[in-house]
């Protein structure tokens, strides 16, 4: 349908065509095999963007023959055939003209086995056409001087950002404190979210004098550890198993750390967002979490948020353990980490650029 529309606009041929995941990765194929003919098509160029290597688009082999009219056995079904089924995501990766992915550390993950989800192999034989260009957030939406969804507005303002806090508090039935550090975790409820750390040492987090914020849906099996937890611990954690935006906007708003122990994440969007609000992410170092997140640093006072390496439970719990000493003991060494992360830039400018290069790059 994508191909097909295109020389029925009236005045217009695109140069590159940019597709994304695997619900567009046959259209590099297509205008090379199937349309490769026309001379509308040729010398249309091709992106191609994976937003989450897990996700692949595998089917059987019979819609080769069904649905795309492909035989069997042929050059161009070996390029799209892996491990026994048709994997849409591998076609993309070796027709497209250019690879991309949503983080420079996420592209140079996905080449090897532990990361690769099955594809690293193909991958690196496609690794010189390969780039990362980090994703970015919209400041129009995401800005705490004039976001409607929360109730008292800043610009940096550690004050004011309690007073958030404190209406976050009465709103989800927590204890009204401005003082007691808020951990804030606003994601889907998936194994990739590192979730089973945060299961495994949360009786021992909750024994720390602190407040827990969790909004998310997912997986059952955490939706349910999570609500077990809020019945055990009442007065230090609330949790919302919903899709809400404008309760996410007050959690970036009230929490003063976001906790993110991701098993993998490609780019991460909630740490540029958390920053935003002078919210202190909380990361495991792998994807874009280790590109945005510059860990504090005791000796030089740099840093924008505090992470450790290892996917391991107590490293994870020995990083808040950090990250909650420098909150109540040294109030300056917060402020200025608050700073550092609301002045990185993570618009979309930065990355509207890099992608403006790409294309002019391909295009030649």
């Amino acid at each position: 349908a994508v191909l097909e529309s295109l020389p029925r606009i009236e005045g217009f041929r695109p140069d590159i065509v940019h597709c994304h995941d695997w619900h567009t990765a046959l259209i590099p194929m297509m205008i090379r095999e199937h349309y490769g003919d026309d001379p509308y098509y040729s010398g249309i160029r091709t992106v191609l963007t994976i937003h989450n290597l897990r996700h692949q688009g595998i089917f059987p082999l019979y819609i080769l023959g069904d649905i795309l009219g492909i035989a069997e056995g042929g050059r161009i079904a070996n390029n799209l055939e892996y491990d026994g089924a048709v994997n849409y995501l591998k076609g993309g990766l070796v027709y497209s003209d250019i690879i991309t992915t949503v983080s420079p550390t996420y592209a140079s993950e996905i080449l090897t086995p532990y990361f690769g989800e099955g594809l690293d192999i193909i991958l690196r034989m496609q690794r010189d056409k390969l780039r990362g260009i980090l994703n970015g957030i919209d400041y129009k939406i995401y800005n705490p001087l004039r976001d409607p969804d929360i109730s008292v507005r800043y610009r940096s303002s550690l004050s004011k950002k309690a007073d958030n806090k404190i209406a976050l508090q009465s709103l989800v039935g927590l204890p009204e404190d401005r003082d007691v550090p808020l951990l804030g975790l606003v994601t889907r409820l998936d194994s990739q979210k590192g979730l089973d750390l945060l299961n495994h040492i949360m009786d021992e987090l909750m024994e720390e004098e602190l407040q827990m914020v969790v909004l998310g849906t997912g997986d059952r099996t955490y939706e349910d550890a999570f609500y077990y937890f809020a019945s055990k611990y009442p007065s230090k954690l609330a949790v919302k198993i919903m899709f809400d935006s404008s309760l996410a906007h007050k959690i970036y708003a009230s929490a003063d750390m976001l906790l993110m122990p991701s098993q993998f994440e490609p780019c991460g969007l909630a740490q540029m967002i958390a920053m935003r609000y002078s919210t202190v992410p909380i990361v495991r170092e792998t994807g874009g979490l280790k590109d945005t997140v510059i860990p504090y640093n005791e000796v030089t006072g740099e840093g924008n948020g505090f992470s450790f390496a290892n996917y391991n439970a107590h490293e994870l719990l020995y990083t808040i353990h950090r990250a909650l000493k420098v909150y109540r003991e040294d109030k300056a060494a917060w402020k200025r980490i608050t700073e550092s992360g609301r002045k990185m830039d993570f618009s979309w400018d930065a990355s509207a650029h890099r992608y403006m290069e790409l294309y002019k790059e391909l295009a030649e």
